[in-house]
């Protein structure tokens, strides 16, 4: 939606579905001429009037308070967390695998080239798994702090009140 007014008129608020464009100016002007032939309008445009006179109002740009910001953050955090945590159970299997068969590298026993590349390809799902695992480790540490933000803020919200159940004699 968007809403023109006019330089003679501030007061009046012709209001158009889309953006600003000449046909929404067009059905602007549509609107004024209505609101003239109805005598509704409280300013003659005795010299005339064309769409592009219109004055476009725009909603003020309102910004967050810090206590928004701090929440806003916060989701986004947990959020993060939430996504470490799935990547992490993902890889987690393929990676404890990769991990016991490195055992082969310190046997004495000999291993085939089939062994060994089959291991190095799981080498990178084993350094995913654990580059992810520090990274949710050090990301569930800054979800703790992003929890407290939340919790003080959904109780600063004005709780129902609670009704109390008092037996009447």
């Amino acid at each position: 939606m968007v809403q023109y007014t006019l330089v003679q008129s501030p007061e009046v608020i012709l209001t158009v579905p889309g953006k600003d464009s000449v046909k929404a100016r067009e059905k602007a002007m549509d609107q004024l001429i209505e609101l003239m032939d109805a005598g509704e309008l409280p300013t003659e445009l005795s010299d005339g009037f064309a769409p592009q006179q219109f004055i476009e109002v725009k909603e003020p740009i309102v910004n967050p308070s810090p206590d928004e910001d701090a929440v806003t953050q916060a989701v986004q955090i947990l959020s993060n967390l939430a996504t470490l945590k799935l990547k992490l159970q993902d890889s987690r299997a393929e990676a404890l695998q990769v991990h016991a068969e490195i055992d082969i590298l310190f046997s004495d026993e000999p291993v085939s080239e089939e062994e060994i590349a089959s291991l190095k390809d799981g080498f990178k799902a084993l350094k995913a798994y654990a580059q992810a695992n520090l990274r949710f480790k050090e990301a569930r540490k800054q979800a703790a702090e992003a929890r407290g933000v939340l919790d003080r803020a959904l109780n600063t919200a004005d709780p129902e009140p609670k009704v109390s159940k008092k037996s009447e004699h």
